[in-house]
């Protein structure tokens, strides 16, 4: 397996990783790896097809959300917290916490 490339912190853009989270299946990927630290892509539940799947971890990894390091057959995903925190203060746990909030509105319309 070849190693994925990562863009360095420094070449992690705002518009990018916005473009990245306005996805709903990329925040459902996002929000499965903050709530596991490291997990791998197919122990995430799309029900997409694998191309997809992998074009949509790709997305996450190039604006540089997430970081996917190989161990074997598999490859580990976990967030880039630490960078993203450094160059968006506070940015992904808004995120996680507007998703947490989006999902209560639902389930209290549907009862």
């Amino acid at each position: 397996m070849r190693l994925p490339l990562h863009p360095a912190k420094n070449q992690i853009t705002l518009p990018n990783v916005l473009f990245a989270l306005s996805d709903p299946t990329r925040l459902r990927i996002v929000k499965a790896i903050a709530q596991n630290d490291e997990i791998n892509c197919c122990d995430v539940e799309l029900n997409l097809s694998k191309s997809t799947a992998s074009r949509h971890f790709r997305v996450l990894r190039e604006a540089g959300i997430i970081r996917m390091e190989p161990q074997g057959i598999v490859c580990l995903n976990s967030l880039r917290r630490e960078d993203l925190d450094g160059l968006f203060p506070g940015l992904l746990d808004l995120v996680l916490q507007a998703m947490e909030s989006n999902r209560a509105r639902k389930l209290t319309r549907s009862r």
